[in-house]
């Protein structure tokens, strides 16, 4: 797995070559800003993007918006987004296309508690998984209005919805919340009915179910 890493924070950033080392994945290169960012995804185009939000010069939303560059221009490459901030502007729009892309994940990393976890992340997205953290999810939530058709959803739906998003199957969403796996295929039917979710070709209902409420933004 090859890997360009965008972080201005020199520690973290030499960390994360280290630690990336370690599970075997080739760091293409470790930038520090937006534009290099892009510089090195153009030149190495790479199996995965890691970018943190805020970066030079602005210190705001440089890795975000450089992020949906890459998307447009590089589809095939998957994207990590690192950060200890949700940036709701372009977050949404980044995550809505989660459906028709590569892998993409966005973590926050005071919430990173063990580096098994963060590898398990990086494989899954880099191959083509969907990786939402539950805050992130929750803080877009917040950001809906009143007539959001998420908010239709029982709390046990709800529950069942954030499990989804961390890329649960099933069988894994049944573990954690202690039912059958016939209990969960029916909490999942009803969110998409409840959400107006039909079967497609690729049947990208699982993460459009946890994107729809990115659609129609306030």
């Amino acid at each position: 797995m090859r890997v360009v890493i965008a972080e201005d924070s020199v520690l973290l950033r030499e960390g994360l070559v280290r630690l990336l080392g370690e599970i075997g994945a080739e760091v293409c290169a470790a930038v520090g800003d937006g534009v290099e960012l892009l510089k090195a995804v153009d030149e190495h185009v790479p199996d995965l993007l890691i970018t943190d939000v805020r970066m030079p010069p602005s210190h705001r939303d440089e890795g975000l918006k450089a992020a949906l560059k890459v998307r447009a221009k590089h589809p095939k490459v998957a994207v990590m987004v690192l950060s200890q901030y949700v940036e709701l502007s372009y977050a949404s729009e980044l995550l809505a296309g989660a459906s028709s892309g590569a892998g993409l994940g966005y973590l926050l990393k005071d919430r990173v508690a063990r580096f098994e976890d963060f590898s398990e992340a990086i494989s899954r997205i880099a191959a083509g998984a969907t990786v939402i953290d539950p805050e992130v999810i929750g803080a877009l939530f917040a950001n809906r209005t009143a007539a959001d058709p998420l908010r239709s959803l029982s709390p046990r739906e709800s529950e069942v919805l954030g499990l989804m998003a961390q890329g649960l199957t099933n069988a894994g969403i049944a573990r954690a919340i202690v039912v059958s796996a016939g209990a969960v295929e029916k909490h999942i039917g009803a969110i998409f009915t409840k959400l107006g979710l039909h079967p497609g070709p690729d049947d990208h209902r699982r993460v459009l179910a946890v994107l729809a409420f990115l659609q129609d933004r306030s």
